[in-house]
């Protein structure tokens, strides 16, 4: 099939306009391990804005010759692309939120490759380096704002969900707009469009203009999740760890919507790190939520956890069914207690420095099918240890879904295996089957092939 692409060549919204030559020259380096492939499959995908497609490796294929080079001239620089999606332009002009995007792009892959990757001063061995490196990446996206009180709400959950799920995910982010709440997504559609759209209302209300619909992404899972059109703050972060790490020091509470082994990622993510004995006390407003007809998922997820990691587990959370307005308010009063507590301790308002994320959370995780065969899943492990085993799990799992690396792996030596205890694996098959039957693995209408196989 033939898709309508466009040729153009913008200018910088105000956002970046010089690049040294050194940047220049590494941008437009087409070997392997150069930056050009990153910024080339995060530009396609942000141009893919509104034409929703769950698969990397698909959207690659789908637009071969498309391409885009970095041009330096006497007032600063331009991007020439060919090729691009035609639906990322109206009349011949790019859309200006696209273009703010992809400007966007250039400056977090810029920035990572020349001040991160090779900073003797960030050493990504360490945990220390690692939240270091997060932080200097959100600064210099300028996502950070530390004149304001706490009020973002990061909200997880299923780019494929119901009609009825992404309504209810537009009336919770209304509720938190009228309440003066920011809201952070992974900036994809479903579960991460719907509260901005909602919130954007309640903001107009409230006669707010400068809310933050912030959107958190990495080169893997862009493609599958290309932004909305919502997202006025986007930052690329180098890898899924460091995506989630994000989320967690910048947002002052958390919503979880439906979703699918994505959303069941982050909250092992999260819940293993506030597991941890030194983050108890630490407020953390926690909330999974959805309308009447989502019930059964969060029953599932529940059971899972006790299962898996105990029934302390649920003092970690609320659920709450089909109440916005409650949501808004336990989020409101949480987020106070958040302020009270950073206040008290001296901790920033835009950053929790407190907040202790072992380095097994931080460290980045290939889903080989050896890495996968490989991890420890058991019933006799620390339960941080075995919540970061099953979030690596559920990553792999991503991956052979929608990210082109798993996909590619799955295509040329078959399923991937997870091993672990019978009574954890029989529950993990339960959960994931779940997810099939419930359509949350693939878009709307799209058959799903399972790229896993649970060895109990």
């Amino acid at each position: 099939m033939k898709y309508d692409v466009v040729d153009a060549v913008i200018s910088p919204p105000g956002r970046l306009d010089v690049l040294s030559k050194i940047e220049v020259s590494k941008l437009l380096d087409t070997s392997q391990g150069g930056l050009y492939d990153i910024f080339r499959n995060c530009s396609l995908a942000v141009l893919n804005c509104g034409n929703y497609l769950d698969d990397g490796k698909q959207l690659l294929e789908r637009y071969p010759s498309f391409d885009i080079r970095l041009l330096q001239v006497e007032r600063g620089i331009k991007l020439e692309v060919k090729n691009a999606p035609a639906s990322a332009f109206v009349d011949g002009k790019m859309i200006k939120g696209i273009s703010e995007h992809l400007f966007a792009v250039l400056r977090d892959v810029v920035y990572v490759g020349e001040n991160i990757s090779d900073n003797p001063d960030i050493d990504l061995n360490q945990s220390a380096g690692i939240t270091n490196a997060v932080f200097h990446i959100l600064r210099n996206a300028g996502i950070l704002r530390p004149q304001t009180d706490p009020r973002l709400i990061v909200c997880w959950g299923g780019h494929s969900i119901s009609r009825l799920e992404y309504d209810y995910t537009k009336e919770v982010g209304y509720e938190l707009g009228l309440r003066g709440l920011d809201v952070c997504t992974g900036c994809g559609p479903g579960a991460m469009k719907g509260p901005m759209k909602g919130a954007t209302i309640g903001h107009a209300k409230q006669r707010i203009s400068n809310g933050q619909y912030l959107g958190i992404s990495e080169p893997g899972i862009i493609a599958a999740e290309a932004p909305n059109p919502i997202v006025n703050d986007l930052v690329i972060l180098p890898d899924m760890e460091k995506r989630l790490e994000a989320f967690v020091r910048t947002g002052h509470g958390f919503v979880v919507f439906p979703g699918g082994v994505g959303t069941a990622e982050e909250i092992l993510f999260i819940l293993g790190i506030l597991l941890h004995p030194e983050n108890r006390e630490i407020p953390f407003p926690l909330i999974m939520t959805g309308p009447g007809g989502s019930a059964d998922y969060f029953h599932e997820i529940d059971a899972f956890l006790v299962e898996t990691l105990g029934e302390e587990i649920r003092q970690c959370y609320q659920i709450i069914i089909d109440d916005p307005v409650r949501v808004a308010r336990e989020m409101i009063e949480g987020v106070q207690q958040v302020r009270e507590y950073r206040k008290q301790h001296g901790d920033a308002y835009y950053f929790n420095w407190r907040l202790n994320i072992d380095y097994e959370f931080q460290q980045a995780f290939h889903p080989t099918h050896d890495n996968m065969r490989n991890l420890l899943i058991r019933k006799d492990m620390e339960t941080h240890e075995l919540a970061a085993n099953l979030r690596r799990a559920f990553s792999g799992i991503v991956a052979g879904n929608v990210k082109v690396e798993g996909i590619r792996e799955v295509e040329e030596h078959g399923l991937f295996e997870i091993h672990g205890d019978h009574a954890i694996m029989q529950r993990l098959d339960t959960l994931l089957a779940s997810f099939v039957a419930q359509t949350r693995m693939k878009l709307e209408g799209e058959e799903y092939t399972p790229c896993y196989r649970i060895i109990k």
